[in-house]
């Protein structure tokens, strides 16, 4: 795995109180291995975008929210005040986005190879 943020790239970078509770040494591998699954430009030095993106993401994991359950998208919520009821529908594949993920996609997207939606194949 390659390691694109330390626990003392994350110090320099945050508050000393950046993990909280949590484990730091857990929390960078954490931002690690979701750094991981990105595909990036290449690039001769690490921008530092990335590397701040790496402490977000691992003050994130810090605080139980980087890999954490998510409801989702409403596409359909129908509440009934008598009696109370409530019956919420939500988009097939949606999931909710903290501010701190939407400032990391932020800073990782100019440096994210962009996916074209189809491939071309050759026969060997």
């Amino acid at each position: 795995m390659i390691e694109y943020v330390t626990v003392s790239d994350v110090d320099a970078l945050l508050p000393p109180d950046w993990a909280g509770d949590g484990d730091p040494e857990q929390a960078v591998y954490m931002a690690n291995a979701y750094l991981n699954t990105l595909h990036f430009r290449s690039w001769d030095e690490q921008p530092e975008a990335v590397t701040r993106a790496g402490a977000e993401l691992a003050r994130e994991a810090a605080n139980e929210r980087l890999y954490a359950d998510s409801e989702g998208v409403v596409k359909r919520e129908k509440v009934k005040a008598d009696t109370v009821e409530v019956d919420t529908e939500f988009a097939e594949g949606s999931v909710a986005r903290s501010g701190a993920m939407q400032f990391v996609d932020a800073l990782l997207s100019p440096w994210l190879v962009k996916r074209q939606g189809w491939a071309l194949l050759r026969r060997l």
